[in-house]
């Protein structure tokens, strides 16, 4: 971290900053422990031109997860632009090793946060990000025609614009279209993290479960639970746990595989031609 950047924090928090340690796991920003004599602070970096508005959505994503009150977020305290990029800091967790029944626990605050709908359409109140790249959230009262529109298509188009997917490799529109409408069920928007991979929670040392980088919106419940499944899966017992409030339903496997290509997409656009095959794959079984 740059000393103009620490002496900046300190200015604004009114602290000493006694020890600044790198953090990995973050494959967007710059992640650090901040120490001072009596408190602990998680800071991020950012240098992209879009950084302020990314910290800015996720500021917003973790505060209306926390104000359901059913899961944990960290507490932010700072979301503030930089001459280039931003930096955000929040109150910092320490991750501890989460047992069979902390995961339990974080399947069934996970399924009460799904349960909590205040609202009658699939989005959001402002776009947002996933990862780096724009996520649209505008509103649609049709979950399929949603998930098409403001999921499927625009990360197809960036990945033909970046030359990740050739033209030939792309189902019509109509094709998209019918395959979602004839498996999507129609269900209540759910209050969804958004992007619920194995490095998106943590549980702390005294054993409860907290939700970090959402990409927050409303949705099918099930596309948390399939994002949890893309990269190794969870532990049993946050399924059996999540499984209690929300039985598998006919035809969850292959929306499973429709919703992981969201993310497949995303990361083919974000991290290149290792996950073109995946896509392909899906595009090709459904499509």
């Amino acid at each position: 971290m740059q000393k103009e950047l620490k002496a900046h924090i300190e200015y604004l928090l009114c602290i000493n900053i006694q020890k600044v340690q790198s953090l990995s796991g973050g494959d967007i920003s710059q992640a650090y422990l901040l120490e001072t004599e009596t408190e602990h602070f998680f800071c991020k970096v950012n240098r992209d031109g879009n950084a302020h508005k990314m910290f800015l959505v996720e500021k917003a994503g973790l505060e209306a997860i926390s104000n359901t009150q059913v899961i944990a977020t960290p507490n932010v305290l700072l979301c503030e632009p930089l001459e280039k990029g931003a930096f955000l800091i929040m109150e910092y967790i320490k991750p501890g090793r989460a047992s069979q029944a902390e995961m339990a626990q974080l399947g069934h605050q996970l399924a009460a946060l799904h349960q909590f709908s205040k609202s009658d359409y699939y989005g959001w109140e402002t776009d947002n990000f996933i990862g780096s790249l724009p996520q649209g959230n505008s509103p649609n009262t049709d979950w399929g025609p949603f998930y098409v529109q403001e999921r499927l298509l625009p990360q197809i188009k960036t990945a033909i614009d970046n030359k990740q997917l050739d033209v030939s490799d792309i189902p019509s529109e109509t094709k998209l279209s019918v395959t979602c409408k004839n498996l999507f069920p129609k269900t209540e928007p759910a209050l969804l993290h958004g992007d619920l991979w194995g490095g998106n929670y943590l549980v702390s040392q005294g054993g409860k479960p907290y939700l970090i980088d959402p990409a927050i919106y409303y949705g099918h419940h099930e596309v948390d639970i399939a994002m949890t499944r893309l990269f190794g899966g969870f532990d049993s017992s946050f399924y059996h746990a999540y499984q209690e409030h929300f039985p598998k339903e006919p035809f969850e496997d292959e929306r499973r595989d429709i919703y992981q290509l969201y993310y497949l997409l995303v990361h083919l656009n974000l991290f290149g031609r290792s996950y073109y095959g995946s896509v392909k794959a899906i595009l090709k079984r459904y499509f």
